[in-house]
C-alpha cells in the first residue's frame, strides 16, 4: 500500500498474501475442524487448529475489551471460561469469508449465562448475541493464531437475511 489508513505491519503482510486453491480448501477445512471441535466441546481438537502462539482476544462491542489470552494454554483457558459461562451455546452461522488472511465468520449465539464472562454477569437466563469472529491464518504453522472477536447483545439487524 503507497498511501492511505496506518496499518500494523502485520495487515500489511495480509494485504499481499495471495491464494491458491489449495491454500482456500486447507483454510476452510481448518475452521470447519475448529467448529466441529468447538460444538464437540473438544478442547484438544480446537487447540490442534491453533498455531502455538496463538492470540484470544476480546476486541469490544458489548465485552468488555482487553480480555486476552495467550498460547496454547491460554486458549484452553479461554474455552474453559466461555463453555463454563455458556455451557449450552449453539451458534448460527450468519456469514462467513475465506480468505488467504484467514476467516471471518458472523454468528447469532444463544445460550443460556450460567456463569459471568467479560463484564457480562451470570443471569441464569437465556442469552442472545452476535460475533464477528476473525480467524487470522498463519501461513507458517498452517494453523490459525487465535481468534479476535466482538460482540453485541441481542440480535443483529438483518440477522434471518
Amino acid at each position: 500500500m503507497e498511501s492511505g489508513p496506518a496499518v500494523h505491519p502485520r495487515v500489511r503482510d495480509q494485504l499481499q498474501a495471495r491464494l491458491d486453491t489449495g491454500d482456500y480448501d486447507e483454510i476452510l477445512a481448518l475452521w470447519k475442524a475448529h467448529s466441529i471441535a468447538e460444538d464437540a466441546r473438544d478442547l484438544d481438537g480446537l487447540v490442534a487448529t491453533l498455531a502455538p502462539d496463538c492470540v484470544y482476544e476480546l476486541v469490544g462491542g458489548d465485552v468488555e475489551p482487553g480480555h486476552r489470552w495467550e498460547g496454547h494454554e491460554g486458549a484452553r483457558r479461554f474455552y474453559t471460561e466461555f463453555l463454563g459461562a455458556f455451557p449450552d451455546v449453539a451458534f448460527f452461522l450468519q456469514d462467513i469469508t475465506v480468505g488467504p488472511q484467514g476467516v471471518t465468520e458472523v454468528a447469532r449465539v444463544s445460550a443460556t449465562q450460567v456463569g459471568s464472562f467479560a463484564g457480562w454477569p451470570a443471569t441464569g437466563e437465556p442469552v442472545t448475541f452476535t460475533v464477528v469472529i476473525v480467524f487470522p491464518w498463519d501461513p507458517v504453522s498452517r494453523r490459525f493464531r487465535g481468534e479476535r472477536v466482538l460482540a453485541v447483545r441481542g440480535d443483529a439487524p438483518g440477522g434471518d437475511a
